[in-house]
């Protein structure tokens, strides 16, 4: 292992001297075999980000000052002129021929600085088993977005791999402190150490390489990476293996955090030396670094907490005088006290939450960025706050007296809910408030190609309700699923953090479900309509269980053992219903995220650790303390095919049961019934195997 990293570092130090390639044109091919050749590119100086269409014979005339101003004027052509919407579940798309002509030439600039994209824990919920093809999918998507500066982890495994070889940790000790592939999020936070591992070698080498390509990559589109910089973070084990005094920053959810080198401790500078040196030779120089310390309730007695924000901001510039921290504003975080002395322009903050519990006034006056987080834990369900996320933004713009400076996106989870993130990354380029009805219009014509009088008011009717949850609603992203809840009488969320508050009727998203329902069979094989159907669908049938167990709890209080036999009935078949709707898309499927974590290993002892990892993250989180007595059970739930039926299923079967039989539930110990599924061996299909248009023919029968 010492070699290999040695040899990593010989290969990987002339990786980022220069980047030439024009990635527009592989882009726009990758969007459509030879659309390349449809557009004609031009770049140019401007004072501000912008782009401009126009038509030149039978070519569109892309102008920009940068490739990613140029990336979004495409994906804006796309939208309003050629009607083809772009999207997780749709990354290419044929091309009409000709092109629809711009009959007026427009130029549109960017009103922030920076757009953002990423959380520290989308790319464990979301991307732990990516690969590099789906990894160049996402950054076309970023880049068509007009992202010009995400967060870039994947890799960093590597860089601490080799810091701690330089300190003397052997690989054992290395591999007690860097967690598994699921749960490299928390790792990187600060919140725990080793849990998901022992990693395998091989794994450090496939991330340090797919790391590599990724910010090779956003760096010729013209994307900042933004990568983890160094806050003192130190495994716990310091004392007895350096004989450094670092701080014991508590616990995190049940877990061991790692500790924190003191501030005016000169092995801080050391060892951040160390770190950005390696993570230089690995990754090229970075003018943006994250840095969370003491994230989510770090203990901080003792601590300078002054000096600490100096000694960090210190050690970064001295890598890169022209660095700048990024920091997530969430919680208690950034500390006020440790931002105090930071220079203006230093330092960026991300707003987590904007659209729901804005800090920014707490922010001394330093830059800041509009974040929607929308999504926890990559749950599955329809949730959004259009009308909260416009005015927000607007409303902060027109003060002006405010250090906004950018806009970002920063979900736990993605690959659902696009028409919020189109939708918050449009406000980087709509100089006013958009008209709702009219936006949406535009959005259902791009999306389906045809604007359909039926799916656009049965839009209208999610706009208006599950789309637009009021600016005072503080919960943690959509209504979870009530069949992925621990069985209960009074079951209404999932997980413990969760705080559902009702914000819309149940029955609107019914009706709305069934109005798509009877067009679909006009909209067959197309492939944006036939996922969103699945998705609508899928939340109607959800929103009938809740429906159902109010019906249920009120036949047992009432002593009806026939209807409450029928109701459980019911609600078990709807279960069984949602698994089989959900076989028909292959985004909604357990075998997916199983299959992807598998193909990373080469031999069965790999595999079956990564399987291990992806299966514990979407059920039991964590160990049994972490689980039950640090509230991590069930909070990065899916509701998907194949998990729906072998696990969900079958819990709320026994709770039924227990009911039936006059016997408590409180005795079925559900961590132990979790981590059974989790540590079972089980073959999923990952591959759809039904037809959402037949399948939602049966549906209707059971709203």
């Amino acid at each position: 292992m010492n070699r290999f990293f040695l040899i990593l570092s010989f290969v990987f130090a002339f990786s980022f001297i220069e980047v030439n390639a024009n990635p527009i044109v592989d882009m726009l091919d990758r969007i459509d075999k030879g659309a390349s050749e449809k557009f004609e590119i031009v770049i140019t100086n401007n004072d501000k980000d912008f782009f401009e269409l126009s038509s030149k014979e039978d070519k569109v005339v892309i102008k920009g000052n940068n490739y990613i101003s140029i990336a979004t004027g495409i994906n804006w052509y796309l939208k309003y002129y050629a009607n083809i919407h772009l999207s997780w579940n749709e990354m290419s798309h044929a091309l009409p021929n000709p092109l629809p002509a711009v009959e007026k030439p427009i130029k549109i600039e960017s009103n922030v600085k920076y757009r953002y994209n990423l959380n520290f824990c989308t790319f464990s919920y979301s991307m732990a088993f990516w690969d590099w093809e789906r990894w160049e999918r996402e950054i076309d998507w970023m880049a068509l977005h007009g992202i010009n500066m995400s967060l870039a982890i994947t890799g960093t495994e590597g860089v601490w791999v080799n810091t701690l070889k330089k300190l003397g940790y052997s690989n054992s000790e290395i591999n007690e402190f860097i967690s598994g592939p699921a749960f490299t999020a928390w790792w990187i936070m600060n919140n725990l150490e080793g849990w998901g591992g022992p990693n395998y070698n091989r794994w450090y080498k496939r991330q340090t390489a797919l790391g590599q390509k990724i910010i090779s990559r956003m760096r010729e589109f013209g994307i900042n990476p933004v990568l983890p910089g160094y806050c003192g973070m130190i495994p716990s084990n310091t004392k007895e293996k350096l004989g450094i005094d670092a701080v014991n920053t508590g616990l995190w959810c049940g877990y061991k955090r790692p500790f924190f080198i003191m501030p005016d401790d000169p092995n801080f500078n050391r060892i951040a030396d160390i770190y950005y040196k390696e993570q230089e030779t690995l990754f090229g120089k970075s003018d943006f670094f994250a840095i969370d310390p003491f994230h989510e309730g770090g203990v901080t007695d003792g601590i300078d907490m002054s000096k600490a924000g100096e000694t960090i901001m210190g050690a970064m510039k001295s890598c890169n005088p022209n660095a700048v921290w990024v920091a997530q504003g969430w919680q208690g975080n950034p500390n006020r006290e440790m931002i105090a002395p930071l220079k203006k322009g230093d330092l960026l903050i991300l707003d987590l939450h904007s659209e729901s519990a804005p800090q920014w006034e707490n922010y001394m006056g330093h830059d800041w960025a509009y974040c929607m987080l929308l999504n926890f834990g990559a749950n599955v369900g329809l949730h959004g706050k259009f009308d909260a996320v416009v005015n927000g933004f607007y409303d902060i713009k027109d003060r002006n007296d405010s250090s906004l400076c950018g806009i970002g996106m920063t979900p736990e989870g993605i690959e659902n809910n696009g028409i919020m993130y189109d939708l918050l990354t449009e406000l980087a380029w709509r100089e006013k408030r958009c008209d709702k009805e009219v936006w949406l219009k535009d959005y259902i014509t791009a999306r389906y190609g045809v604007c359909d009088s039926v799916i656009l008011e049965a839009w209208g009717i999610l706009a208006n309700s599950i789309y637009n949850a009021p600016k005072e609603n503080r919960q943690q992203g959509t209504h979870e699923s009530i069949f992925c809840a621990r069985p209960s009488l009074d079951a209404k969320d999932v997980s413990k953090w969760a705080n559902s508050e009702s914000y819309y009727n149940q029955n609107d998203i019914i009706n709305a479900a069934l109005m798509l329902c009877k067009v679909c069979e006009r909209y067959q094989g197309n492939n944006n309509f036939e996922y969103d159907l699945t998705d609508i669908v899928r939340q109607a049938i959800c929103e009938k269980g809740r429906l159902v167990l109010k019906e249920i709890k009120s036949a047992y209080e009432k002593q009806e053992p026939l209807l409450f036999d029928i109701k459980c009935n019911e609600f078990l078949n709807l279960i069984l219903l949602q698994d089989k709707l959900l076989s028909c898309r292959s985004e909604f499927m357990v075998g997916r995220w199983i299959n992807s974590a598998r193909k990373m290993g080469k031999t069965p002892k790999e595999r079956n650790l990564y399987e291990w990892n992806a299966k514990v993250q979407i059920s039991t989180w964590g160990d049994r303390n972490a689980s039950e007595n640090g509230g991590l059970r069930d909070y990065a739930h899916k509701e998907w095919n194949g998990i729906l039926k072998d696990l969900y299923y079958n819990r709320w079967r026994l709770y039924f049961e227990y009911l039936k039989n006059g016997e408590d539930p409180n005795n079925i110990d559900w961590f132990n019934f979790d981590q059974n599924w989790a540590n079972k061996k089980h073959c999923y299909k990952h591959k759809a195997y039904n037809n959402v248009i037949d399948i939602v023919k049966e549906v209707v029968n059971f709203l």
